[in-house]
């Protein structure tokens, strides 16, 4: 029984209870309910979980205040948000509050899923994200150059309410994901040690994300396992390559990022780069 996952849900909707159940539900979890936040607070001042998932608008503390107050009492604790009102406030809040993730409602429970396992097998440290500037429309930040930090930022980013069709706000995450892991893998030698920095700006007129990896820099082109570096005729043979060299599955980053963004712009060392999408 020692192996056993302790996962408490906070959150004033049983409808909501019943779907993460469902969800998540296995023979080495053990799942709880509380129906408000001091209810739940509660629950974890008396009991160490391995996971704690609330919502945010809730009678007697709301989960943002709740989440505070677990990393006074449980600081090893991962929180996972979760919201209806989803706004850039709560998710910066919820960044500078450590949560280990951040989800509008209603949302795709595959997802939730996925991230859960993450936040059950991982274990990040309180400074995996260093956050340098919290407004809503300047988010600066320092991430240790682990791939599951990535993935972690990634939500949030996408939670930050980009005025774009869900399919075009997907393919940006998907070619900034992309950009950010060439950043670790390729940037830092995927040494968590380094860190590299991230920052997403949100103007009048355009999302501009800006990444900075801790290496000397490089150049594309010289690389055989990306993607732009082959002909197109042969694209698949930088996958080869990638294989050969023990990298992840991908190397797609320059050939996405050129067609789902406006601008993407390198610094002269090739270890700086800023992406540009227009909103119209």
């Amino acid at each position: 029984m020692s192996d056993l996952k302790r996962i408490l849900i906070v959150d004033d909707d049983p409808d909501v209870h019943q779907l993460l159940r469902a969800a998540l539900q296995a023979g080495d979890r053990q799942i709880e309910s509380a129906y408000d936040g001091l209810e739940g607070l509660r629950s974890i001042e008396s009991v160490a979980y391995d996971l704690v998932m609330t919502d945010v608008n809730m009678p007697g503390l709301d989960g943002m205040a709740l989440t505070e107050r677990v990393r006074e009492v449980r600081p090893e604790t991962p929180v996972v948000v979760m919201t209806v009102a989803s706004t850039p406030e709560n998710v910066v809040r919820a960044i500078q509050e450590r949560a280990f993730s951040f989800f509008s409602k209603p949302f795709t429970t595959s997802l939730v899923a996925e991230m859960v396992e993450r936040a059950l097998s991982s274990k990040p440290s309180e400074d995996d994200i260093e956050v340098l500037s919290a407004r809503p429309g300047w988010l600066g930040l320092r991430l240790r150059c682990k791939m599951e930090t990535a993935d972690r930022i990634l939500q949030f980013l996408r939670e930050m309410g980009m005025p774009l069709p869900a399919a075009e706000r997907e393919n940006i995450a998907m070619a900034f994901r992309e950009i950010l892991l060439n950043a670790i893998e390729h940037g830092a030698g995927n040494d968590p040690t380094k860190r590299v920095a991230i920052t997403y700006i949100r103007a009048e007129r355009a999302l501009l994300y800006y990444v900075r990896d801790p290496g000397k820099g490089f150049s594309f082109q010289k690389l055989a396992h990306a993607a732009v570096s082959n002909p197109a005729n042969s694209m698949v043979e930088h996958a080869d390559v990638r294989e050969r060299l023990g990298m992840r599955p991908g190397g797609f980053g320059l050939l996405m990022t050129r067609q789902l963004v406006d601008e993407m712009i390198y610094s002269e060392a090739g270890n700086e780069v800023l992406l540009i999408k227009y909103l119209h």
